[in-house]
């Protein structure tokens, strides 16, 4: 008997590195989330001959043109449901529970590598002009499901979902607002990076490519109470320019193009920090890293790859100085 597989599996064995067997047959979620992530639908009744081996080979990725997979939630501008009926249709979607899933994805790995404590954390996905998929509220983000994704506009106002937003998604919408490519935000506690927030020591740059590419400029925004509108603005004024931001005495927020985008520099991050931490134990100069001439190569890569970088109008001598900078 052939096997039916949903979204969700078809997203494991993708994201696993796994062919789909020949002989399954998708669920329409399934082959929803095929066609929006470009993949080929490959149907559980193989044709004979030549067509079979066809089949073979696009599932081996065998003479056809690799690709680098964009998660990157596209809308119509102008097109936001508004009707109770339109919104809950389009909520229950199957790109928008793919998100949800992602989202649930992306707060599973935050608590199994220690980012979150308790109900910590809180992610935001950006899906209309004025639409926001968020987490909830007091909920372990290790244990969540896409049933508890909420939706909100970009005031905070809940348009769906069964839980309760978490209050932190004025933050998220506040960077969202300022800075249109800011699709997704994700807040934490990772210890590393949080420790450079307690202390409040800003990290120097220039010293990992990785991190210079991919976060830029690690910025710093003072403290404010959770939640409050005084949060949401500073985060937000600073969040604008900066793709991660150490909050003081608080946490980390990144933002992305995507969820997975905006989680992978949660992780940039820590695992910078932790870095430096421990190359400052050891008596070494960290002094400029690679330099002024090599840092211009950053932040030309990070343009080619669609970041902001607010550091482009710096002199080369300006870029790399880490003076201030006290292990």
């Amino acid at each position: 008997m052939a096997q039916f597989l949903t979204a969700r599996e078809v997203e494991k064995l993708i994201r696993n590195g796994h062919p789909i067997p020949a002989d399954a047959k998708l669920t329409p979620s399934a082959r929803d989330y095929l066609t929006e992530h470009g993949k080929s639908s490959l149907n559980a009744r193989p044709a004979a001959g030549p067509s079979a081996g066809s089949n073979a080979l696009k599932a081996a990725g065998v003479g056809v043109e690799p690709i680098v997979p964009d998660y990157e939630y596209k809308w119509t501008p102008g097109a936001d449901p508004k009707a109770p009926e339109a919104i809950a249709a389009f909520f229950t979607s199957p790109a928008i529970e793919t998100l949800k899933r992602r989202m649930v994805d992306m707060g599973r790995r935050m608590w199994e590598k220690d980012y979150t404590d308790g109900n910590g954390g809180n992610i935001t996905v950006r899906v209309g002009d004025n639409l926001v998929l968020c987490t909830p509220t007091l909920i372990s983000k290790g244990f969540m499901t896409a049933e508890d994704i909420c939706l909100i506009d970009m005031d905070g106002k809940q348009l769906a979902g069964r839980r309760k937003r978490t209050s932190e998604a004025m933050t998220h919408l506040a960077i969202m607002k300022r800075q249109p490519l800011c699709k997704s935000c994700v807040h934490a506690h990772p210890p590393h990076a949080t420790a450079f927030a307690v202390a409040r020591v800003q990290p120097p740059t220039c010293l990992i490519p990785e991190a210079d590419i991919f976060l830029g400029k690690i910025a710093l925004a003072k403290y404010e109470t959770p939640g409050t509108p005084e949060m949401a603005s500073t985060v937000g004024e600073v969040g604008k320019d900066n793709q991660c931001v150490l909050l003081l005495n608080h946490g980390v927020i990144t933002w992305g193009k995507d969820v997975e985008d905006a989680y992978w520099k949660m992780e940039n991050a820590d695992a910078y920090c932790k870095t430096i931490w421990i190359a400052s134990q050891l008596g070494g100069e960290i002094g400029d890293g690679v330099g002024g001439a090599k840092a211009r190569d950053f932040i030309k890569i990070r343009k080619a790859l669609g970041m902001p970088d607010n550091r482009d109008g710096l002199k080369e001598c300006e870029l790399c100085d880490n003076s201030d900078f006290r292990p």
